[in-house]
């Protein structure tokens, strides 16, 4: 039995890079017998239930905050650092007894206006944490320009991926469509600008003059979907394009082993976990170029339609490698875990 943690940022629904890293520490943590609660600050909002918490209002994230019983708080970040999220941090910091943590997700942040101007409030909260988990070298070096102990900061990529995808039913409207269309291209994401989905709706019309079975499945939610759907509803193709809203990770890992590319197509992106998946599975992908994608990732530029038409072509012509077995990859849980044990 271990010490109680508690999380600070999003948990899914919506799926999302820093939700699947939330609930995976959560779940590992359970399976160690030690609990760990989650605070929710998104507006995104659930019943309380099974130590998932989702306050309304900041007074309430710190009730819950100080009720808890966890020497250890952790915060997750996943996009700008808000006013808000400085106040949080300025009180998760200030309290007695308790370790702090703040893992930073956002890989397009270190080249952001934000991150370049001066902002003395900002580091001088950052050099306050007791540990920086930086997911990817830039992070890292971000932080210690910013003044952060280097030997504060881990480098700790947030990915644990299974062997093998969980049982999940796929919905059956995904099934149905899939069924009808080859080969099936995947994208999963948020529906928000940086994902840059209308690209891959306007990609579709020349993907279809050579492929013309082909169909497109988008996974994933967000402020633009009402936006997406009417532009797709004016596509002559539009049944070739099947937007999801959220769909639960177990049942998007089982989409992915049977869809035949992924498609990541970003204007900024870190080190995605669909991305990773997708390897993992022997998915091939094609993604924007970020400076950071893992070896076998077809790359192509931001915001180039006909680089992804040729990329999708391409890829889709070449012979498909067999799937090669992998093992669980957990490393990174296992380190968060060390690094609890040892603040504690």
């Amino acid at each position: 039995m271990g010490p109680q943690i508690l999380q600070f940022g999003v948990f899914p629904p919506p799926e999302g890079g820093v939700q699947t890293n939330v609930k995976d520490i959560r779940d590992y943590l359970r399976q160690q017998k030690i609990r760990c609660g989650v605070v929710h600050l998104s507006r995104h909002r659930q019943p309380d239930a099974d130590d998932v918490f989702y306050p309304k209002t900041s007074l309430a994230v710190m009730r819950i905050a100080l009720s808890f019983p966890a020497p250890i708080w952790h915060f997750h970040l996943g996009g700008n650092v808000t006013r808000a999220l400085l106040g949080l941090y300025s009180f998760g910091t200030s309290v007695p007894n308790k370790k702090t943590i703040l893992t930073f997700h956002s890989g397009g942040y270190p080249t952001s206006p934000d991150a370049q101007r001066p902002h003395p409030l900002r580091d001088f909260l950052f050099r306050r944490f007791d540990r920086i988990v930086a997911v990817n070298g830039e992070i890292f070096e971000m932080f210690a320009s910013m003044g952060v102990k280097r030997e504060k900061i881990q480098l700790i990529p947030p990915f644990a991926l299974p062997s093998h995808p969980p049982r999940a039913e796929i919905p059956p409207a995904i099934t149905e469509f899939m069924q009808r269309h080859s080969p099936v291209l995947l994208s999963v994401c948020g529906l928000e600008p940086e994902y840059d989905i209308e690209l891959q709706i306007e990609a579709m019309a020349a993907i279809l003059e050579r492929l013309p079975n082909a169909g497109l499945v988008v996974a994933g939610g967000g402020s633009l979907e009402a936006q997406l759907r009417s532009h797709l509803a004016s596509k002559p193709y539009a049944g070739s394009i099947l937007l999801c809203g959220n769909v639960p990770r177990a049942a998007t890992l089982n989409v992915m082993t049977r869809s035949d590319l992924l498609l990541r197509t970003t204007w900024y992106d870190g080190d995605a976990v669909s991305v990773r998946e997708a390897l993992q599975f022997d998915l091939p992908v094609i993604a924007s170029d970020n400076g950071m994608r893992p070896v076998g990732v077809k790359l192509i530029p931001a915001r180039d339609r006909q680089a992804l038409v040729d990329a999708v072509i391409d890829l889709v012509a070449a012979p498909r490698p067999p799937h090669l077995a992998k093992p669980d990859t957990f490393e990174n849980l296992d380190r968060i875990l060390e690094l609890y044990k040892e603040l504690v």
